[in-house]
């Protein structure tokens, strides 16, 4: 529906301004009914480029204007161009709708290709609320993308190189030698939760004390990000997160890729040592100052291996290179767009979203959490304590860069007022209905005759029609957190449409009509909840 008023509002302007080209035309939802079903501030946008006044232009492109879809249009406010649908042609739409409701989800992708990678946590320890956070974003958008027609690879990319690693191995060793009656001294950047006292004891009971006469810390570094890492992939499994490619740090240094990279830089002359280090040179392309990638001792940097690593991406052919990540690397973009650049990339292909913080609420205080200590709360916890659907959905519920507190009480709870429940709730509904249909002998073959369609019905087929715009923003933003709001909204108007409508009526051509309508109501929260990674029960 914003596609089809688009295109007639801009052929109305191609009629009265051809020498206008190339001006966007953005059809809106007003925030009141009595506003109109659409609006368009485009006169607005015209103003500047024809010097006139808005409500002018906005006159010029009204007269004349017809369509047997609209019943009236109005000005209002400084230009704003409202739009009412007639009852007729809301007919029309839904009788199209109906027939092929697939064409709700915009083909937006046209086959592109995106590599989209997140999660990408350090094997360090087991995932926390804030890993569900990003695994609940990559995995919705990676859903949303596909379902909207690009190819999508996701990745996980696997810090199993550097110092944290070293500092890991370290850790499990210290515990190892502990549960042999040894003392030892943690130091502050040490691993210190229960997790890895458990690796030490599964050392133990596998090799005894074999590594007290053997001090080989390769050994323990290999054996505990392994573990952690096996345990990262059965909690993301449970969550419904998949990934294509599970890539290695290490494979860089293997493969030679990232002493080829260091060649390509120092090739441009962008690379230069000093006191000891090796130094990008960084700044020449946007970036604060010059950053270290090799250490005076001759360790690599993270950066190096990050601009190893993105290199091989852009290489790929992808259209679109997406990175999610915390919100403690903010200031890392700048110095990877630069050294893209710095490679003859075009960092517009990059897209990073970031994941701010999540605050656990229970009994309405929060839940305190300290990762190098060991004491946080897991995502396996969350998952436990209010399951999937609940922890995905809730997970979404704002956009990823503002601050979620994660209400555990709520998320737990069986009533419409836990919003997944909510949702869920309407769609077994629906399927009661058919359900209910069927036991009484009535025909509840759905079919669509449009002089039924009654004014009662004219909501609902608003929210409907509002599923295409919805989509087409979240794939736009790369802002998934729209799609679970708009299916409470569809579920709500759902509720409020059968509570006012008797949608089993005797009449057959009303019922089949309402069947009608309700199916598509259906459609939209399966494929709603599915892009989200929600299930759809028909039963509840």
């Amino acid at each position: 529906m914003h596609e089809l008023l688009a295109q007639r509002v801009q052929r109305r302007i191609r009629e009265l301004f051809p020498d206008v080209e190339g001006v966007e035309i953005k059809i809106d939802v007003p925030p009141r009914p009595e506003m109109g079903d659409y609006s368009t501030n485009v006169a607005m946008t015209l103003a500047p480029l024809l010097k006139m006044a808005p409500r002018e232009i906005a006159g010029k492109i009204v007269d004349g204007f017809s369509d047997r879809w609209i019943e009236k249009i109005e000005i209002a406010g400084p230009g704003f161009i409202n739009f009412f649908i007639s009852k007729e042609g809301w007919a029309e739409w839904f009788s199209g709708i109906f027939s092929d409701p697939e064409k709700l989800i915009p083909d937006l992708g046209k086959g592109r290709k995106v590599h989209l990678e997140f999660v990408s946590a350090n094997p360090t320890g087991p995932l926390h609320v804030g890993h569900g956070r990003g695994a609940a974003l990559g995995d919705t958008l990676t859903r949303l993308l596909r379902a909207t027609g690009f190819q999508v690879l996701t990745e996980y990319y696997i810090n199993d190189a550097g110092r944290q690693i070293t500092k890991l191995g370290e850790s499990v060793y210290l515990r190892y030698r502990e549960l042999f009656g040894e003392e030892i001294t943690l130091e502050e950047d040490h691993y210190k939760g229960e997790y890895i006292i458990e690796i030490a004891r599964k050392i133990r009971d596998l090799y005894g004390d074999r590594f007290i006469r053997e001090n080989d810390l390769e050994f323990f570094k290999k054996f505990a990000a392994e573990e952690i890492l096996n345990g990262i992939k059965e909690d993301l499994d449970i969550f419904r997160v998949k990934f294509d490619s599970w890539f290695s740090e290490r494979s860089l240094y293997d493969r030679g890729v990232v002493d080829e990279t260091v060649e390509i830089l120092k090739s441009k002359d962008l690379i230069y040592e000093d006191e000891g280090a090796i130094w990008f040179r960084s700044s020449l392309f946007g970036d604060e100052k010059d950053r270290v990638i090799r250490r005076s001792t001759g360790e690599p940097t993270y950066f190096l291996a990050d601009i190893a690593y993105h290199r091989l991406k852009f290489e790929g052919g992808y259209d679109l290179i997406i990175d999610i990540w915390g919100a403690d690397h903010h200031g890392y973009e700048p110095r990877i767009r630069a050294a893209m650049k710095a490679l003859g990339f075009d960092e517009e292909r990059l897209k990073i979203l970031f994941i701010q913080l999540v605050s656990l609420i229970k009994d309405g205080r929060p839940v305190s959490m300290s990762t190098r200590a060991g004491e946080f709360v897991t995502l396996r916890d969350v998952v436990e304590e209010v399951g999937v659907d609940a922890a995905r959905f809730f997970y979404l519920l704002r956009r990823n860069d503002s601050h979620l507190d994660f209400d555990l009480d709520l998320a737990r709870k069986k009533s419409n007022e836990n919003p997944v429940y909510y949702v869920q709730y309407a769609h077994a509904r629906i399927s009661s209905i058919f359900r209910q249909g069927e036991k009484k002998g009535l025909d509840v073959k759905p079919e669509f005759f449009p002089e039924k369609l009654g004014e009662g019905e004219i909501p609902l087929l608003k929210k409907i029609a509002d599923f295409s715009r919805i989509i087409e923003q979240s794939v736009r933003d790369l802002s998934p957190h729209r799609i679970p709001f708009y299916l409470v909204e569809l579920a709500r108007q759902f509720h409020q449409y059968y509570n006012e409508t008797r949608v089993l009526t005797e009449n057959v051509e009303e019922r089949k009509t309402r069947l009608a309508l309700i199916e598509v109501v259906k459609y939209i929260l399966r494929e709603g909840l599915e892009i989200i990674g929600v299930e759809a029960p028909e039963k509840m």
